[in-house]
């Protein structure tokens, strides 16, 4: 089994050299991406330069760091110094970070290795990657599928063997969503655990920075890795992870009603009440909950999102950097057609969106209730961590469904975060798991693990729990 620690322990030891193993994934890349187009763009160069000095310490008996010659993907949405980040937008294309994302800085501190740039829909606004301003990323499981979105390029590097380890981020599900249809683990964070630093902001309470791999060790060694204090970002937290011993006879899981809607496919909900007594049997105590304001999580998700994507991507002026129109004689000009050719149709339809719920006369009747929405849901929450540890639902209600099927129709596309959003509206954790089976289609299914605040220590003993089972 391909395994980041398994790796890092052989680079360490010698018996592996980091440049082999760079070289192998950078020659498999070359072979497979041309069909999957996970990849904006490969950091050759650079992740060979990083290998090789890393092999130099190991040479010259210096210690080397937690992930030594781990091959890992970044979103295309995180700033990696002297690197291209775009966003998958015609506005930010040509645009070099100044500087490396916390995340960035932390995993090259542990001596990992970036080698590339994954696609995602524009500025993570999606569910499918479609909206990337570049091309689309298939699914590795089947190449007619979605990836699912906004994290679909680092989802499909990972599911495809292009990457051990890759980051995403996650504003709605754009994580976990992905890592459903892809077949593999991916971790939405407790807000305020992973820094932001370094990001380019969607929805700022609600963006957090995760990953994906193909298995729970590996998850929780990134998440060691990229979690923790940072000064630099004013959201993040002081508060410390604390790891508990870990006893599936002494953990309550809650099953919330809600969650059995019209929708649900057949075959999910197998999956789901597969999942339900394979942990019965392995001795949890399974107990049914209520979160009866998840129903209103969507729209008012849509609302707050959009309203903080309207102020975040006003700084995209063509001002101060990126894309300025060739064709504006007026400073007014300049910013429409600055905004008009650089940014997409979704971009566009949710900065719209965001602008009418802030505006006057509507800032109470949207925006407002939008966050009286947000607090019922997190009173949900803390209510249901009284009578549970962990809280299981379906990832999706649907596997990955075909390009085109529901860009026509963003509602529909919407829908495919209806189980995962509730999660960022209340701050907390929350896993998703591959299924065990795939459907007819060779597509895989999600099942999502939501923990409290700052409980992702609880979650990562119970997916190895699940996955060696």
């Amino acid at each position: 089994m391909n395994k980041a620690i398994l790796i890092a322990k052989k680079v360490k030891s010698g018996e592996l050299k980091a440049a082999d193993i760079i070289k192998e994934y950078l020659e498999r890349i070359k072979e497979k991406d041309e069909k999957i187009n996970a990849f904006l763009e490969v950091f050759t160069d650079s992740a060979l330069k990083k290998a090789a000095e890393i092999d130099l310490k190991i040479k010259q008996g210096k210690p080397v760091g937690k992930l030594a010659g781990v091959p890992v993907a970044i979103k295309d949405n995180m700033l990696y110094k002297n690197h291209k980040m775009s966003c998958a937008s015609k506005i930010l294309e040509h645009y070099v970070s100044p500087y490396s994302a916390t995340v960035v800085e932390k995993l090259l501190n542990e001596d990992a290795v970036i080698i590339g740039r994954t696609n995602m829909d524009e500025f993570a606004m999606g569910s499918s990657t479609e909206n990337s301003s570049f091309k689309n990323t298939k699914n590795p499981l089947n190449e007619n599928y979605v990836p699912g979105g906004s994290s679909g390029g680092s989802a499909a590097a990972v599911a495809a063997d292009m990457a051990l380890i890759s980051l995403g981020s996650d504003t709605g599900g754009s994580i976990r969503q992905p890592a459903a249809f892809c077949g593999v683990y991916g971790l939405k964070p407790t807000y305020g655990s992973v820094s932001r630093y370094g990001l380019a902001a969607f929805a700022s309470s609600l963006d957090q920075i995760g990953c994906f791999t193909n298995n729970p060790e590996d998850m929780e060694l990134v998440f060691s890795v990229i979690s923790g204090h940072d000064k630099r970002d004013s959201t993040s937290s002081r508060l410390r992870q604390t790891k508990k011993e870990f006893d599936i006879k002494t953990v309550k899981i809650g099953i919330p009603k809600e969650h059995f809607m019209d929708g649900l496919k057949p075959e999910i909900k197998k999956e789901f009440l597969s999942t339900v007594q394979t942990l019965k049997n392995l001795g949890a105590n399974i107990i049914n909950i209520s979160l009866p304001n998840a129903r209103y999580a969507l729209p008012a998700y849509y609302i707050i999102s959009s309203s903080e994507a309207s102020a975040n991507l006003g700084r995209y002026d063509g001002m101060r950097y990126g894309l300025n129109s060739k064709n504006a004689d007026s400073l007014a000009s300049s910013y429409k057609l600055t905004r008009g050719e650089g940014f997409g149709p979704e971009v566009k339809r949710r900065i719209m969106l965001g602008t009418y719920s802030l505006s006057a006369g509507y800032y109470d009747a949207y925006y407002i209730k939008a966050q009286k929405i947000r607090t019922l849901i997190k009173k949900d929450f803390k209510k249901a961590f009284k009578e549970v540890d962990i809280i299981l639902t379906p990832t999706t209600p649907t596997n990955a469904f075909k390009f085109g099927e529901k860009s026509k129709d963003p509602i529909s596309m919407y829908l495919s975060d209806i189980f995962t959003i509730p999660a960022n509206l209340a701050g907390v954790c929350a896993v998703s798991a591959p299924s065990k089976n795939t459907d007819e289609n060779g597509l895989s299914a999600g099942m999502q693990f939501i923990s409290n605040h700052f409980n992702e220590n609880a979650l990562f003993p119970l997916m190895g729990l699940l996955n060696n089972d």
